[in-house]
């Protein structure tokens, strides 16, 4: 399934989408409309920590909806607004860098290539849904960059996991936009000040379920910047995979339903170009990954 957050006429809701991504179906609903009374919970996180079993009563839903479409439920995309799929996750946002060789290269050299994961982190305050315009910050930064990444949601409490089970703490996936301001990056020689400007976390446009996404390890993905390809990798190319990534933040740290873990950047990021392209006012980033659609922001003009 192929979830979203949407909101409509002021109220937000969880919604599963369609295979052409046009339709959104409101569960809740739809569910009361089907046995008269509601149980699906309000939030993303919420229907993730309750696991299977609120996972079967969507399904129920989603066939029942097959058999008896209803306009009351039932939504064209541009009926709605997208906000991120998790609109305010409950902790930082856990991102991994320099795990694409070519892009650790673009950005160093080949000895910057790590042999361990480095790790970063984003605050709840950055994450933004697609089509939100993204802040320029132009009075503390002129070098905001992108980064296109394919991101994991975890779905279950695990901790001390092993690489070998860490696709069973998964729930599902979606793209996130890692934008970065560079020069505050660089003046303050860490990550996690240029990383944690307000809305540059653009997430979505859905959460796609685990089940449909059967090789995450061979993912393309690609971020355009105003229709030019400027990042064209595969998570084939991650120096650490997912499980990797997985387990190692787990061995002292609990991982929760609803945590995400940005999985890295392929090269072509701005900062990469001699001389560099970094993103200006009115500037439209789209990152598609396969499977999962298509982000796109807007920079403020």
């Amino acid at each position: 399934m192929r979830f979203v957050t949407a909101e409509k006429n002021e109220r937000q809701f969880i919604g599963i989408v369609n295979e052409q991504l046009n339709q959104v179906i409101d569960v809740k609903i739809a569910e009361m409309k089907m046995n008269g009374t509601t149980t699906i919970p309000e939030t993303m996180i919420e229907v993730i920590a309750q696991g299977e079993e609120c996972l079967e009563r969507i399904r129920e839903i989603n066939l029942w909806v097959r058999e008896n479409p209803d306009t009351d439920f039932i939504y064209s995309i541009e009926e709605i607004t997208l906000k991120a799929p998790i609109p305010r996750p409950s902790k930082n946002i856990f991102c991994v860098g320099k795990n694409y060789a070519e892009h650790v290269i673009e950005m160093g050299s080949e000895k910057d290539i790590p042999e361990h994961v480095v790790m970063f982190t984003k605050t709840p305050t950055t994450v933004v849904g697609p089509e939100v315009t993204v802040l320029n910050h132009k009075h503390i930064t002129e070098q905001l960059d992108y980064e296109g990444e394919l991101a994991v949601v975890i779905g279950k409490t695990g901790q001390g996991i092993k690489e070998s089970e860490a696709f069973d703490y998964v729930f599902g996936y979606t793209i996130l936009n890692d934008i970065t301001a560079r020069d505050i990056q660089s003046r303050h020689k860490q990550f996690f000040l240029g990383k944690s400007l307000d809305t540059t976390c653009p997430m979505g446009p859905v959460l796609v379920h685990k089940s449909l996404i059967p090789d995450p390890g061979n993912l393309s993905v690609k971020t355009e910047v105003n229709g030019e390809v400027r990042q064209s990798g595969n998570t084939s190319q991650l120096i650490f995979p997912i499980e990797t990534i997985i387990s190692v933040i787990s061995q002292g740290m609990t991982l929760e339903a609803g945590d995400i873990i940005a999985t890295g950047t392929p090269s072509g990021v701005g900062k990469g170009f001699k001389p560099p392209r970094f993103l200006k006012g009115g500037d439209v980033i789209e990152i598609t990954i396969d499977g999962l659609g298509t982000l796109r922001n807007k920079i403020e003009a």
